[in-house]
């Protein structure tokens, strides 16, 4: 009896296991199919997107290096801006219209980020990618763990809420030790992102100014 009992708690692990890499993948996959619908929509209307824009244009970038924000200020609107996008898609994940928001979300954190790519370079070749690398880094370290953490997070709970039961899942339903795990987990994920808001405000500035020396 105890040698099954051990099987099947081997078996639960395994699964879980999966589960949260599966849902990892997802994530990304998500990411990257806006990322590549953002490629393709600025290689399809580059008139609209390079000759008739000014984003990432000499004017744009004049301004980035004669204003760079930095500081506290900074701070404070990343930091805003950050934790309110991380609660919100939190809140909304205990909704039944929480998932298909989040992965709407991801997919357009994907195609921004195509579209960013795609004008700087075409408007600057390498420059273009040193350019958005430096405007991404070092906070990306934390924000993208952050944020997949988040979605691993929100599909345990959505599930947990709205999924045909199984035996593991209805206990965890109603079990005290479930939701203080994932209090604790959404905590963490905050102390995370409020740390790539730090490195976004006083470090990523730094490295943005040097970058734009060579424009």
């Amino acid at each position: 009896m105890g040698h099954i009992l051990k099987e099947m708690g081997k078996r639960v692990f395994n699964v879980r296991q999966q589960s949260w890499s599966k849902n990892g993948y997802y994530m990304i996959y998500l990411f990257m199919i806006g990322l590549f619908i953002g490629i393709l929509v600025v290689n399809a209307g580059h008139d609209t997107w390079i000759v008739d824009s000014d984003l990432l244009g000499t004017e744009m970038i004049l301004r980035l290096k004669n204003s760079i924000p930095e500081g506290e200020g900074l701070f404070g609107y990343v930091l805003k801006h950050r934790l309110f996008t991380l609660w919100m898609l939190a809140l909304l994940s205990t909704t039944m219209i929480g998932m298909p928001v989040i992965c709407v979300y991801i997919c357009y954190m994907g195609l921004s980020a195509g579209c960013l790519l795609s004008v700087a370079v075409i408007r600057y070749g390498i420059r273009g990618i040193l350019f958005v690398a430096a405007g991404l880094l070092p906070q990306a370290f934390f924000l993208v763990p952050a944020y997949i953490g988040l979605f691993i997070w929100a599909v345990s709970i959505n599930r947990t809420l709205y999924a045909p039961k199984t035996y593991l899942d209805g206990y965890e339903r109603y079990s005290r030790q479930f939701y203080l795990k994932k209090g604790t987990q959404i905590v963490m994920v905050t102390v995370v992102v409020i740390m790539g808001c730090l490195l976004e405000s006083y470090v990523n500035p730094k490295i943005l100014h040097f970058i734009l020396k060579i424009f």
